[in-house]
């Protein structure tokens, strides 16, 4: 044979071997492998840290705070580094770190929370725009569907597990304080670690995040459908509670399996919404550039807009898209305006303070609104549905209440301030819980440091939904005590 001939066998096998490899590789490229690739960048996994209190029952001079390491992961919901986990991965932690695809690390802050629901925001600032998970729909979930897992499993990070739906509308209950309904049961292997991450389809879509596992079983794990939970995201991601602009729109999301929409309910009297001749019935199809879905994309559109600004609102009315301006932060009789909660410095302008902090060393970070920013329709509002009248506190009474650390469950808690009672209508629902004197902590998992905190808990359209809430409050001389007021309807 000659060299030419040689040669000419040899690269003829070459290319065989070139496209077999080629056509292997095809084949393994599954959706599932596919689906991964996807999502894998809007993966994130959490690390935290708190200090225990003294041991007890240490011996000798043992007897010092510990500090306890926990694990968790989360989901990428807008560019700007806002992630949703589970209440339970942050609850009570003095450090959030968040760790990217890339590697990157990034201090976190909570934003806001729910414990009943057991989930919260937390917010990073990211070196580039983050990639946002796609979501997809609870309403069609199959049994026996493939779905897969991806989080930071015992701190193996962005762990890949796979399985099916073994079941719907799971009720499960945790303990005496925690309790879920409607989960979805999976056989996706869902480890300590797994908490708040993502279970995808294999169109690499968010069906649901991942919450609890069965102890003592094998492949009995649990997820919050992603519908149930994108509607107490958008209540986490409100604009009016975050960014203090208030816009008067009442939405409701309508998921199918071949539509996500976002129709306007009700529009508030007198408020923006109103003013832009925004109208019930309408379906909001884009907020500025966010091309909107459901109430969470509505939500964080308007995040970081200033108050007075125009924006450009694109609605479907009668098969016909409306652009309509929407001037924000102009309707104060809405009551949900809480721009009086302002940052001391430039690093926390997107931070608010919605829970206790657990770290008395972070407390002069945390965001104290000064006394003399309050509107009377949060006081308003609490003696129509409260019937308590209250006032901002005095400085000594505010240095009183956050200058002390009070004992709690999990180690020392520090709050922000209150309101102080200074009447009670007999025979209201703040009657059977609260006395004249006493500090108004905390409503419903939020501060009530100013009337503008109580024009947003107390506004009309959350209270309508709503047949208690829980209350923190403080009786000079004692630790802060919590209880529930029933609201009447």
């Amino acid at each position: 044979m000659t060299l030419r001939k040689l040669l000419a066998v040899v690269l003829t096998a070459a290319g065989v071997f070139s496209a077999a490899s080629a056509e292997d590789g095809g084949r393994r490229e599954t959706p599932l492998v596919r689906a991964v690739q996807q999502s894998r960048r809007s993966v994130v996994n959490i690390h935290t840290e708190k200090t225990t209190p003294e041991d007890k029952d240490a011996r000798f001079f043992n007897n010092r705070p510990r500090k306890v390491t926990g694990m968790g992961t989360g989901i990428v919901l807008d560019e700007r580094g806002y992630i949703v986990t589970n209440y339970h991965v942050i609850q009570d932690v003095d450090v959030v770190t968040v760790t990217l695809d890339n590697g990157s690390s990034h201090d976190a802050q909570v934003i806001s929370y729910d414990r009943r629901q057991d989930l919260a925001i937390i917010l990073i600032e990211p070196d580039e725009p983050m990639v946002v998970m796609p979501i997809g729909t609870s309403s069609d979930l199959m049994l026996a569907e493939t779905v897969y897992a991806v989080g930071n499993a015992f701190g193996y990070e962005h762990t890949v597990t796979s399985g099916i739906i073994s079941a719907l509308h799971r009720d499960v209950e945790v303990d005496e304080v925690q309790s879920y309904e409607n989960l979805i049961q999976t056989d996706a292997s869902i480890n300590p670690g797994n908490s708040g991450g993502p279970l995808l389809n294999l169109d690499g879509k968010v069906i649901g995040i991942n919450v609890a596992i069965r102890s003592g079983a094998q492949r009995i794990g649990f997820a919050i459908p992603i519908d149930d939970a994108r509607r107490t995201i958008a209540r986490l991601l409100s604009a009016e509670k975050l960014s203090g602009v208030s816009h008067g729109v009442v939405a409701e999301d309508v998921k199918t399996p071949t539509e996500s929409r976002l129709v306007i309910k009700t529009v508030l009297a007198e408020s923006p919404a109103q003013t832009a001749g925004l109208q019930a019935g309408d379906v909001i199809t884009k907020v500025q550039d966010v091309a909107v879905a459901d109430g969470v994309d509505f939500e964080r559109a308007l995040l970081g807009t200033p108050r007075g600004r125009s924006i450009d609102v694109v609605v479907q009315r009668e098969g016909r898209p409306l652009t309509r301006q929407l001037q924000l932060g102009t309707a104060a009789a809405t009551g949900t305006d809480i721009a009086s909660v302002q940052p001391r410095e430039k690093a926390e302008t997107r931070r608010v303070a919605a829970r206790p902090v657990s770290n008395p060393a972070a407390s002069s970070t945390e965001l104290t609104p000064p006394a003399t920013a309050t509107t009377d329709a949060g006081l308003d509002r609490a003696w129509a549905v409260l019937g308590v009248r209250l006032r901002p506190l005095s400085e000594a009474e505010r240095l009183e209440v956050i200058g002390r650390s009070f004992p709690g469950a999990r180690g020392p808690v520090r709050y922000n301030g209150g309101m102080k009672i200074t009447s009670i209508r007999n025979d209201s629902v703040g009657a059977a819980l609260l006395r004249e004197g006493d500090v108004l902590l905390g409503l419903d998992g939020y501060e009530t440091v100013s009337s503008g905190n109580l024009g947003f808990i107390l506004g009309e359209g959350r209270v309508a939904s709503l047949t208690g809430m829980k209350c923190q409050y403080y009786r000079k001389g004692s630790s802060p005590l919590e209880g529930t007021l029933h609201l009447k309807r």
